[in-house]
């Protein structure tokens, strides 16, 4: 195991970056976050206490009440997020590091998926030319009006540990092109992304108060949600949280985002190859180590092609080669922390206890005694009510389901309290079309696992309400205010 800690990496991990300082924790109370792969303390952050998050929270109220942020132009805005993308890229080393450390993800991956955040910033920045912020309308009585689009106020962003980069970048930059002031709430186990952002908007000289970062566990996490200084929760995590969340939103009246579990399926047409749909889907389930929300983890097949797909599944993915995530030779890396890979487990024996065939893996390897390693697994014979038919595991565990026509397929595909991806294999477009169609999910693939935050990403039923990325992630950021005028101001004549 590469032995470099993230001292060289993070400036203050002992402090909390409150309007626009790096300030001292109201305890002494620290965070430890450990090396998946080697299980060792690599890092102490600072943990914020219920005092910290009402100071995080009049920080960024104050600044966006009296400060300058909101007040400033779009372009004015889309400069400053620029400048992030572009002081971001300089630190890509740290943040794939990081990365793989706090979540096991194959640094193979995370040295190339680092750069993405640079690009979500950039995007947003583009809006600032792009979206339709003011749109002209004329009132039932013959007035000038506008529908403008106004921030939604101060954001409360709570990021998961899986894909830390990538979602504190969605967060925050549709929030402050919107002209929104955030306080993003990191992960215990996965902080550092969150830490470099803050660094990085320190280094730039953002807006005092314009970005705030703390650590904290659920309890004191849940003031946040509870602060009446919050206008708007934005929640990656899982659905259990998210229902809570919700319910703390729905009593106050607070806007919120949350794009929650799935329990997504892929259907398997007569038409398409075996051979090929296993080895898509093998390779798409070890990403992040299955531990991702949108994996395609519900295999539905027919029952006549049913053991074969198994087998050509457990072949391609018992073999993935599961090892160091610092080594370029490994397929797959450990699970985040021991509390996620005990749950896996859990999940695998009542797999075993419910009756489901247990084709390849289903324990750990035997050559790592270190770190939150579990094998590739993979259950044939799953029934759709079972328990890992069911619930979202969140590690590297596919389920294969027979159905008895393409009409019971896509009942079962819609047989879940989930919605949030799902993808069609066949050879045919216009038939996958049509069932595409069918499918209640918030992204349908065409012959493999495919999602797109450019566009839009979120999911239908209990896999969350709203979206993130591209336009559609922008609305859940704004106010829309209806102003209805005798006449134009010279600003807006013509």
């Amino acid at each position: 195991m590469s032995s470099a800690t993230t001292s060289k990496f993070l400036s203050h991990p002992d402090r909390l970056f409150i309007g626009g300082e790096w300030v001292e924790p109201s305890s002494t109370s620290k965070i430890d976050v450990r090396d998946s792969g080697t299980e060792e303390v690599f890092l102490s952050v600072a943990e914020a206490q219920l005092d910290d998050i009402d100071r995080a929270v009049a920080a960024a109220r104050e600044a966006f009440d009296r400060g300058p942020w909101p007040r400033m132009t779009h372009a004015e805005r889309a400069m400053w997020l620029e400048k992030i993308a572009a002081a971001w890229e300089k630190r890509v080393d740290a943040l794939a590091d990081t990365w793989t450390r706090e979540s096991g993800v194959l640094y193979s991956l995370t040295k190339r998926a680092v750069h993405a955040p640079a690009r979500t910033f950039r995007d947003h920045a583009g809006f600032a030319a792009s979206f339709e912020w003011e749109e002209p309308h004329v009132s039932q009585d013959k007035k000038r009006a506008l529908l403008v689009r106004e921030p939604v106020g101060v954001v409360g962003a709570i990021i998961p540990w899986n894909a830390p980069n990538s979602l504190v970048a969605h967060k925050t930059a549709a929030a402050f092109i919107a002209g929104c002031t955030v306080i993003v709430k990191a992960s215990p186990e996965a902080p550092s992304s969150p830490y470099i952002l803050a660094e990085i908007c320190d280094e730039i000289g953002l807006p005092k108060g314009v970005l705030n970062v703390v650590t904290a566990d659920r309890e004191v996490s849940e003031r946040l949600v509870r602060h009446p200084g919050v206008d708007k929760i934005s929640f990656t995590g899982s659905t259990a949280a998210g229902r809570r969340i919700a319910s703390i939103c729905g009593d106050r009246i607070a806007r919120c985002t949350l794009e929650l579990g799935g329990k997504s399926p892929a259907i398997i047409l007569d038409d398409y190859d075996l051979d090929k749909a296993a080895e898509s889907l093998s390779q798409s389930a070890r990403a992040l180590n299955g531990q991702v929300c949108s994996s395609l983890t519900r295999l539905i097949v027919s029952r006549k092609r049913h053991d074969d797909f198994v087998d050509a599944l457990a072949s391609r993915f018992g073999k993935v080669k599961v090892g160091d995530p610092f080594d370029e030779s490994s397929q797959m890396g450990p699970l985040v922390s021991d509390r996620q890979r005990s749950r896996v487990e859990s999940y695998i024996a009542k797999g075993k206890q419910e009756g489901a065939r247990l084709a390849t893996g289903g324990g750990r390897p035997a050559d790592l005694p270190r770190g939150y390693f579990v094998e590739p697994t993979v259950f044939g014979g799953v029934d759709n009510s079972s328990t890992i038919g069911r619930e979202e595991i969140f590690g590297p565990v596919l389920a294969v389901i027979p159905a008895d026509s393409e009409e019971q397929a896509i009942d079962i595909a819609n047989d879940t309290e989930y919605g949030l991806n799902s993808s069609v294999f066949t050879n045919d477009p216009e038939r996958a079309y049509a069932v595409a169609r069918r499918i209640r999910a918030g992204t349908v693939g065409h012959n493999g696992f495919k999602t797109d935050f450019t566009i839009s990403f979120g999911g239908f039923k209990q896999s969350g309400i709203g979206r993130e990325g591209g336009t559609e992630g922008l609305y859940p950021y704004l106010e829309a205010k209806t102003i209805i005028l005798d006449q134009p101001p010279p600003s807006k004549e013509g």
